[in-house]
């Protein structure tokens, strides 16, 4: 399959740009999440459909504690972006100096963002790279206005100087994921 001939039908898949956050064993972190979804369209029983790479730190803790929440980041928060997706949390302590606060879940909110939804795991599906996580909102609001960010909108926006460490950062993801893709085995949650 030639990448391009899809394109047209894959780029406008690519969901907003958020911050999963989750906590467990005395440990906090944040990724950017690979892609989001909602999952119900029943009102009253919100649920979304999230994928997380089984190799960040940030799928542990999940895994641990079975929540997580989703902070969604305005278009001015680029350099957020960056710190919390272009290295691994086992290198730095990425919420360090982020302020925070905890909702239902417990899973570390960004005070400073668009807007959340803390999240509870109800179902887990393996991807081979990734693990879709099913996951009931239990609570959520917007915190304050603005634009939220995107994936396009990243590059787009992002210094130009930063697009090499991008580059370095999504070529590793990517050599990762094309090992991982066919070691789909069937799970559910917990994982």
């Amino acid at each position: 399959m030639e990448y391009p001939r899809i394109a047209p039908m894959m780029n406008p898949l690519m969901s907003p740009l958020v911050a999963m956050t989750a906590s467990w064993g005395g440990r906090d972190n944040a990724m950017l999440a690979s892609g989001i979804v909602g999952a119900s369209i029943v009102p009253e029983s919100p649920r979304v459909l999230v994928l997380v790479g089984k190799e960040h730190l940030t799928h542990r803790l999940i895994a641990g504690s079975g929540c997580f929440a989703l902070c969604f980041l305005r278009r001015d928060q680029i350099a957020l972006a960056r710190t919390l997706g272009f290295v691994s949390g086992r290198a730095q302590e990425k919420l360090a100096g982020v302020a925070v606060e905890r909702r239902t879940t417990g899973a570390p909110v960004l005070s400073d963002c668009f807007g959340f939804l803390d999240c509870r795991v109800v179902n887990a599906m393996d991807t081979g790279d990734q693990t879709a996580l099913l996951a009931d909102v239990v609570d959520g609001d917007v915190l304050l206005p603005g634009e939220p960010l995107t994936w396009p909108g990243m590059r787009t926006f992002m210094p130009k100087e930063w697009m090499t460490e991008f580059r370095a950062m999504f070529d590793g993801e990517l050599a990762y994921s094309r090992r991982a893709m066919g070691a789909v085995r069937r799970q559910g949650w917990p994982l």
